[in-house]
């Protein structure tokens, strides 16, 4: 069975009015069921087990500055066009304290994302959705180069003690847009996506709750968070899963 809510049939309107959404608001959040009219509806429902399982090979992230264990990553970079996604050569992921003020002004050098998954057909499907989307919402005459990266977060909480998804706190990551896109939630609560205006009033908050939720945002006009996490059932491990793409322009 999929895990995946009944989706609509998929339309133009559909990417019309999601950037219309974000061009308004600065963020959208669009529930597995609206999510399915945009992407390749055969390809995405037919791979994402496989794509979903990547996340229990995640490498544990060594640069937590609050000393935490609780987050595991894998990421990647790539350069993406209206022709093509080229998976770039593994680079550090690197923010100024500006942007993170718990982990930044350091080169991270993360574990890659595994090279099945970095050509994933699910994966090359969500990048060229985002691609869509941001120059819908941006230029949509101009064919940008984008750069982008891939991160494969799972936020663990186990044995009394919370995750904590954001440990950076309300933030934005430096880049032009955000898409995260929920993976699965395991015997887990809270989790709650706030996000916040320029002058840090917060504007919405929501829950990802199944496969596939997924939240756009505007990462120059909104601050977006997530609350700490904790198990449902304390005798259980938890973890909250998630896929997050960042796009910027490659042209400056």
């Amino acid at each position: 069975m999929s895990q995946f809510s009944a989706p609509h049939a998929s339309s133009p309107k559909g990417l019309d009015n999601l950037a219309q959404e974000v061009r308004e608001a600065g963020f959208a959040f669009y529930p597995s069921k609206e999510m399915g009219a945009l992407v390749s509806q055969a390809t995405t429902l037919r791979h994402w087990q496989s794509f979903a399982s990547s996340w229990d090979k995640l490498g544990l992230d060594l640069y937590m500055a609050d000393g935490g264990r609780y987050r595991r990553r894998r990421f990647a970079a790539f350069r993406i066009t209206r022709e093509d996604i080229k998976r770039k050569a593994h680079q550090p992921h690197y923010q100024s304290r500006d942007y993170n003020p718990l982990n930044g002004d350091i080169e991270r050098w993360f574990e890659p994302v595994l090279p099945e998954v970095a050509s994933h057909p699910v994966l090359m499907d969500l990048m060229g959705t985002c691609r869509r989307v941001f120059e819908a919402v941006g230029e949509p005459t101009r064919s940008t180069p984008w750069h982008a990266e891939m991160h494969q977060f799972r936020i663990e909480a186990n044995k009394g003690f919370v995750g904590l998804p954001t440990p950076e706190g309300m933030h934005r990551d430096g880049v032009d847009w955000v898409c995260v896109i929920l993976v699965k939630r395991e015997n887990m609560k809270s989790g709650i996506t706030e996000i916040h205006d320029g002058d840090r009033n917060v504007t919405s908050r929501f829950r990802l709750m199944e496969p596939f939720d997924t939240v756009f945002l505007d990462d120059t006009r909104v601050r977006h968070g997530v609350t700490p996490i904790a198990p449902l059932n304390p005798a259980r491990n938890s973890h909250r899963d998630v896929l997050v793409l960042t796009f910027r322009s490659a042209v400056k």
